[in-house]
């Protein structure tokens, strides 16, 4: 029997999920040194499909502690990953922040305290990357944030609370 491997640059947005978890179970059951995970978490963000799927999984999966330990090995991988990485981060952060409000408004409060996680994940990783990139991100966000919307085409714009709750969210990163 042959073993099959998955060429990572070619992987799907849904092996990228998977290849994500298995290595995050493998981490946490010390399977894994923070290092070699590093290392393979920054050929998988190589590509948008490959840094999708791992944040996909990473932020939002409820048994997955890595973003909340965030090893140095894994920053300085991050921080390699550059414009592409903050893109993505700041995305999720906004994202996760529109729909704190709207899981508020439903009184949704198990979806809210995920939505939460996510936001807070994003705002610890945003943090410790690349200062000067990550302010030119959100500085450009906070220019565009009126034409920004929560649906895929921005078709549906963000109300005003959920603009000035991302604003906010967006200030905390200083914090």
């Amino acid at each position: 029997m042959t073993k099959k491997t998955i060429n990572l640059k070619e992987a799907s947005f849904t092996q990228a999920i998977n290849i994500s978890a298995q290595w995050c179970k493998e981490w946490e059951e010390d399977l894994l040194s923070d290092e070699v995970l590093a290392d393979r978490i920054s050929e998988l963000i190589k590509t948008k499909i490959g840094l999708r799927g791992f944040f996909a999984y990473a932020l939002s999966d409820k048994e997955c502690f890595l973003l909340d330990k965030l090893p140095f090995s894994l920053i300085f991988k991050l921080n390699e990953g550059g414009e592409a990485v903050v893109e993505i981060v700041v995305k999720n952060l906004i994202m996760s922040s529109a729909q704190i409000i709207i899981h508020r408004r439903k009184n949704n409060h198990e979806y809210e305290m995920t939505s939460e996680k996510i936001s807070d994940r994003c705002k610890e990783i945003l943090r410790l990357l690349e200062t000067k990139c990550v302010t030119k991100t959100v500085n450009q966000v906070l220019q565009d944030l009126d034409n920004m919307g929560n649906s895929f085409d921005n078709s549906i714009k963000y109300d005003s609370e959920q603009k000035a709750f991302i604003r906010k969210q967006i200030l905390d990163i200083a914090q």
